[in-house]
């Protein structure tokens, strides 16, 4: 393991940010797009099931209340902007993102969806990647009426964006039922290529669209959830199709970002191995200071995986000792190691940098 996870650990790379690199980009706007792992709460706007709004969502964020995050407390683009030291972003669909709020940026990202719009059709009313594409241009548009075309292409340009995609293919589509409609249509590998494939045209989307600082994550490691292992596992080993699927999704989407960048002649898209990031304290959970990484914090049935966590869920008093907080997503504690290791890990999380590495190479630009 090239990096520890520590408390201590964190809040020194968190002090460096925010001492050395955030005041040098202040200015710099953060764009989250994806699914559930990074959606802020747009979905408590929507008509869906795919929602995150009740108690005991929250139960550890500042106000204590649940807040559309799929979390107990923080997520990953909220640490991340912790590091950048601002606030984090707002749900699109948020009332509040109105005037000075627009320039911190906005998170897109909506609980469900996946690369394909076929992913996720059971949560009926999510917002799609091609919508979110959508939203942003609106975006624009809004913020051109408060600051003009050439400060908004600016800030746009500028900004950090993190994208994350992909799991919900597999869990939430090919491998959703037996004899799922992809299931049929594609063997597993092709199945894969065919997913890269329209990867490709996302993030190349995502770069017309103005984005030149684009954090990408792979899958993690899906099929150690919760609620992977309350179907599938009879002695708490990890689903093994959800593991091959990231094991040949992951790398191929490394080489697709590689390829992308040399398309255009800048390393625009940073590759996050999240499967490497999620599997050092799955495999070894006491490290990281958890008692399991195999019992989500809350929920029920058998390693409390079955459905989402409700006011009557199973529900640990000590979230911190969980590395999964409810059958998919993780803790607050979790999120950081995996965001420690964005920020200062080798190339063996990062490629082919890390987001120290990027803003430290930024600051110099902006």
């Amino acid at each position: 393991m090239d990096i520890n996870y520590s408390p201590l650990g964190f809040l020194i790379s968190l002090f460096f940010i925010v001492t050395f690199l955030a005041p040098q980009v202040k200015s710099r706007a953060f764009f989250v797009f994806g699914d559930s792992l990074v959606d802020n709460g747009n979905n408590d706007y929507l008509v869906t099931t795919a929602r995150a709004d009740n108690y005991p969502y929250g139960i550890d964020y500042p106000t204590r209340r649940p807040t559309g995050r799929f979390s107990n407390g923080l997520n990953i683009p909220d640490i991340i902007s912790e590091a950048l030291g601002m606030p984090s972003t707002l749900p699109y669909l948020s009332p509040q993102l109105t005037g000075e709020n627009l320039l911190v940026g906005a998170n897109f990202a909506s609980a469900g969806i996946g690369i394909l719009n076929d992913t996720g059709i059971q949560f009926v009313n999510i917002i799609r990647i091609s919508k979110q594409f959508e939203y942003f241009e609106q975006y624009r548009q809004r913020v051109s009426a408060l600051i003009g075309p050439e400060a908004t292409q600016q800030l746009v340009n500028r900004a950090l964006v993190l994208i994350t995609l992909g799991g919900n293919d597999f869990v939430n589509n090919y491998y959703l039922i037996p004899f799922s409609a992809r299931s049929r249509q594609f063997a597993l590998p092709d199945y894969v290529v065919y997913l890269i494939s329209e990867y490709g045209k996302i993030l190349r989307k995502l770069y017309e669209l103005g984005a030149r600082r684009v954090l990408v994550t792979g899958t993690g490691a899906m099929g150690c959830a919760p609620a992977e292992l309350a179907q599938h596992s009879r002695n708490g080993e990890c689903y093994g199709a959800l593991q091959t699927a990231a094991a040949l999704f992951n790398p191929r989407l490394v080489d697709l970002i590689a390829s992308v960048n040399a398309e255009i002649g800048q390393e625009v898209f940073v590759a996050a191995n999240a499967y490497q990031m999620n599997m050092d304290y799955l495999s070894n959970p006491e490290q990281f200071g958890f008692v399991t990484s195999k019992v989500a914090c809350c929920g029920q049935g058998p390693y409390n995986g079955i459905g989402l966590c409700t006011p009557i869920s199973n529900l640990c008093p000590n979230r911190d000792l969980y590395a999964f907080w409810d059958a998919f997503h993780p803790t607050e504690k979790a999120n950081r190691i995996i965001v420690n290791q964005i920020l200062t890990g080798s190339s063996k999380y990062m490629h082919p940098m890390n987001l120290s590495t990027v803003m430290l190479l930024d600051s110099s630009r902006i």
